[in-house]
């Protein structure tokens, strides 16, 4: 009797857990993807109509994009810096945190936990605590106006975060892969890369990522140390868009570039999700 009672209790226990689950990533989703959602509609907007609070625009008009693509803004040509910039940084500092993380979850040495220390401790320094040396070394130099003023303070911050990542996740994969190739005739090289590499992907993607989101968004480097319009990322001209008059501020243009920003990184993570999951999944594993 009391068992028969017990299991529809359970179940209906399971039923309202389940609906509570459900609406609470309802929730986070509309959260999430609320301001992007406005940011959309805003761009729709023509300017009569900007300032209107309404769920769609009464007008849409793809004026705005327009406006964005205009040889006024080049926000084409800013775009292309971006991706390059994102794209070197990305590449790179995957090649280099992947064998360090490596190294760092397989060897054993004095100090090893400080380094570690030193590592997270790095990408938490204030950027704009060391942005005015920064600048003023770059110049001597001659790098103002260049990717290289760009990539080399980004590769800076986001070298910490995938060494941190990917020690995590090298961590947890037990020893006896390398092992078990060596016995079959791999060397140590071979070893890593034929057989932790490709099960090391979805980490190695994860923090791809992060690092390239990190990248895409970056403003204040930039800002500061590319002059030459030519060569500015999409994050400094969006910001200095420009109305027909110097009290004009075109909200629907920086609505629309917005839009052309976050879409990408957006249907990236949509997309990617399972990919994203397993490896942040995976890196929270004890080995």
């Amino acid at each position: 009797m009391s068992t028969s009672t017990a299991a529809p209790v359970n179940r209906t226990k399971r039923d309202w857990g389940s609906v509570f689950s459900t609406v609470g990533i309802v929730l986070i989703v509309i959260y999430c993807l609320a301001p992007f959602y406005w940011m959309l509609v805003s761009s729709l907007r023509p300017d009569s109509e900007i300032f209107e609070n309404s769920w769609w625009p009464r007008n849409p008009s793809l004026e705005n994009y327009k406006a964005v693509f205009s040889s006024k803004n080049d926000f084409a040509n800013g775009l292309i810096n971006s991706l390059i910039v994102s794209i070197v940084v990305t590449i790179v500092a995957l090649a280099v945190a992947t064998f360090t993380a490596y190294a760092l979850a397989r060897l054993d040495f004095r100090g090893k936990g400080l380094l570690m220390l030193l590592i997270i401790a790095t990408s938490m320094f204030p950027l704009v605590a060391i942005i005015v040396p920064l600048l003023k070394n770059f110049a001597a130099w001659g790098w103002t106006d260049t990717y290289q003023a760009m990539i080399i303070p980004d590769l800076s911050f986001s070298l910490p975060l995938a060494v941190w990542n990917l020690t995590s996740f090298f961590r947890q994969m037990p020893q006896e892969l390398e092992q078990s190739a060596m016995v079959d005739g791999c060397t140590p090289g071979q070893a890593f890369r034929k057989v932790i590499l490709p099960l090391a992907a979805p980490g190695i993607f994860t923090t791809a990522i992060i690092i390239f989101i990190g990248a895409w968004n970056e403003f204040l480097v930039a800002v500061t140390m590319i002059i030459n319009p030519s060569m500015q990322p999409a994050t400094v001209l969006l910001s200095k868009f420009t109305g027909d008059s110097q009290f004009n501020t075109p909200f629907g243009s920086q609505m629309a570039a917005g839009v052309i920003m976050t879409l990408p990184l957006v249907l990236m993570v949509l997309f990617f999700q399972r990919r994203i999951v397993a490896g942040l999944a995976a890196g929270g594993l004890k080995q």
